[in-house]
C-alpha cells in the first residue's frame, strides 16, 4: 500500500503551481489546434511545432492579406490574444518554481542530476518531502511506477510492462529528462556503459523508462543521504 505523507503548506503551494501550469499548458495546445483548424478551412496549413503556429498568427494579425476574411481575422484575434495570454501566465509560473527551486536546497541538489531540472526537481522535492519513508530507491521508483509488473507463478518470476501506479506527473517529468539524456549520449556519448549496450537492444523510449527507474534511486540516494550527484568514473580495461 502507498501512503501519503503529510505534506507542508510550502509543498502544497509549490504543487499547485506545478499543476497549474500543466492546466495552461494544455488549454494552450488546445487553442493553438483551435486556430490550426479554422485556418485549415481556409487552405492554409501551417508545418507543427512553434514555428509554424506562429505563421498562422501573422497571417491573422495582417489586416493586408486577402486570404482570409475580416470577420474571421476578428474571431481568430481572441484566440491569439488568449494564447499569448496564456504564454505568459505559463512563464510566470515557470518563474514562481524557478524562484522556488533557487531557495529550497534539496531541489538545487537533486537539478545535480543529469535528466532533472529546475522543474522536476521542485516537483520530486515537494512531493517526496521525506524520502526516509521509504526503504529503498526500489521502493520510490515502485511508488512512481516505474518498476516491471510481476506475472510470477510455480517459482517462475515474469516481468512485464512497468506498472504506471502512482503519480503520473512526476513519472513524465523522469521519463522526458531521461529521453533528453539518451539524445545528448547519442550526439556526444556517454559514461554509462550499460546505456550504451541497452540502446543497442532496445528503443530509445524503452532505455528511456529503465533510466528513468535508475533516476528515481539516485533521487532517494540523494535526498536520504544529503549528499550531491557525482558523475561515474569511466573504468578503462
Amino acid at each position: 500500500m502507498r501512503f501519503a505523507e503529510v505534506k507542508s503548506v510550502e509543498q502544497q503551494s509549490v504543487l499547485a503551481m506545478h499543476k497549474l501550469r500543466a492546466t495552461l499548458i494544455r488549454h494552450r495546445t488546445r487553442v493553438g489546434n483551435s486556430i490550426r483548424a479554422h485556418m485549415a478551412e481556409f487552405g492554409l496549413v501551417a508545418p507543427v511545432g512553434r514555428i509554424g503556429l506562429e505563421s498562422l498568427v501573422q497571417i491573422i494579425c495582417d489586416e493586408k492579406d486577402d486570404r482570409i476574411t475580416s470577420m474571421v481575422r476578428r474571431a481568430l484575434g481572441y484566440l491569439v490574444n488568449q494564447f499569448d495570454q496564456l504564454q505568459a501566465q505559463i512563464l510566470d509560473c515557470d518563474r514562481q518554481v524557478l524562484a522556488w527551486h533557487r531557495s529550497n536546497e534539496t531541489s538545487r541538489r537533486l537539478a545535480t542530476i543529469p535528466g532533472i531540472g529546475p522543474l522536476a526537481a521542485s516537483a520530486l522535492a515537494a512531493t517526496i518531502g521525506d524520502a526516509k519513508t521509504f526503504k529503498s530507491g526500489r521502493a520510490l521508483s515502485a511508488w512512481l511506477g516505474l518498476v516491471p509488473k510481476q506475472s510470477s507463478t510455480g517459482g517462475k518470476e515474469r516481468l512485464g510492462a512497468i506498472s504506471k501506479r502512482g503519480d503520473s506527473y512526476l513519472r513524465w517529468l523522469l521519463v522526458a529528462g531521461s529521453l533528453s539524456v539518451i539524445r545528448y549520449a547519442q550526439r556526444h556519448g556517454t559514461k554509462r556503459p550499460w546505456l550504451v549496450k541497452l540502446l543497442e537492444r532496445r528503443t530509445s523510449k524503452v532505455a528511456a523508462v529503465a533510466l528513468a527507474n535508475k533516476i528515481a534511486r539516485m533521487v532517494w540516494a540523494l535526498m536520504t543521504r544529503g549528499e550531491k550527484y557525482r558523475e561515474p568514473v569511466l573504468q578503462v580495461a
